[in-house]
């Protein structure tokens, strides 16, 4: 059995977070970031479910997810995977939009695998510069010029702010999950604040946004530990903090969805902030 290997790199000098995942049989269930992930597959090839849509990824593919796409993903070819990306939070992008187009906005990335494209020569060189810590200005070129070209050729003309378009009530589930995501929801406490059934809400929900409202609840809480272990809180704290029935469930569940567990997440930036 091949070694798997796990690597989170933060960058402080463009403040985003490199990953390589080299090794893994792993298959990532449906859920969705808080940030914009622009990453390719070197070796393996994948099903990859993103809002409703199925594709085969394999190498040279390049994938860009746009706040909150939902996505899953499965080893199909019995290879392990080698996948390398970059996270940019939404505030870290706006200012590398600005700089590129002199916009203040938001980009929405239309197509979300691009097929056998040369960028991820590009990306690949930003990666490998990530991962090796440097220090240049050759980074922060490579990276200028890999959003110039992505934003160019595949956005909206009209950039938005507001990447998703949902209606009022699905709206107003999402904005209950993310306030009381420390708290015990029943399904019915969604009813009540939409006044939907049980049926139609979870069939409206789960159309619109692709996920479960469950699943919805669960991303939600990942993402809230991300920022509390990024902090420097502990794994125990955060696993009560984000709702979690116990540190043993929340370290399982935390594994499950980033690939690395808690202590193992917190500790990267630790080592940045040293």
């Amino acid at each position: 059995m091949k070694q798997e290997i796990r690597i989170v790199k933060y960058d402080a000098q463009l403040k985003v977070e490199a990953y390589h995942f080299k090794g893994i049989m792993q298959k990532f269930p449906n859920h969705f970031h808080e940030y914009y992930v622009i990453g390719f597959i070197e070796n393996g090839k994948r099903l990859l479910s993103c809002k409703s849509k199925e594709y085969i990824i394999e190498p040279g593919d390049l994938l860009i997810f746009n706040p909150r796409d939902n996505h899953a993903c499965e080893q199909i070819d019995g290879k392990t995977l080698d996948y390398r990306c970059i996270n940019i939070q939404p505030e870290i992008m706006r200012r590398a939009v600005f700089a590129v187009t002199g916009k203040e906005q938001l980009p929405y990335f239309t197509s979300q695998v691009l097929f056998h494209n040369e960028l991820v020569v590009v990306l690949r060189d930003l990666h490998q510069m990530l991962m090796q810590e440097e220090v240049c200005l050759r980074k922060e070129e490579v990276f200028y010029f890999l959003l110039e070209q992505l934003i160019e050729e595949y956005t909206e003309q009209g950039i938005s702010t507001n990447i998703l378009e949902q209606n009022t009530k699905i709206t107003a589930i999402c904005e209950f999950l993310e306030k009381h995501y420390m708290d015990n929801i029943a399904l019915e406490d969604l009813c009540n604040l939409t006044g939907l059934s049980k049926y139609y809400l979870l069939r409206s929900f789960t159309k619109q946004m692709g996920i479960s409202p469950y699943s919805y609840l669960e991303t939600i809480r990942i993402e809230k530990a991300k920022k509390m272990l990024e902090h420097g809180v502990l794994p125990i704290d955060v696993a009560f903090k984000t709702g979690f029935t116990d540190q043993s469930h929340f370290s399982n569940f935390f594994k499950k969805f980033i690939g690395l567990t808690p202590k193992q997440y917190m500790n990267i930036f630790k080592d940045a902030r040293n």
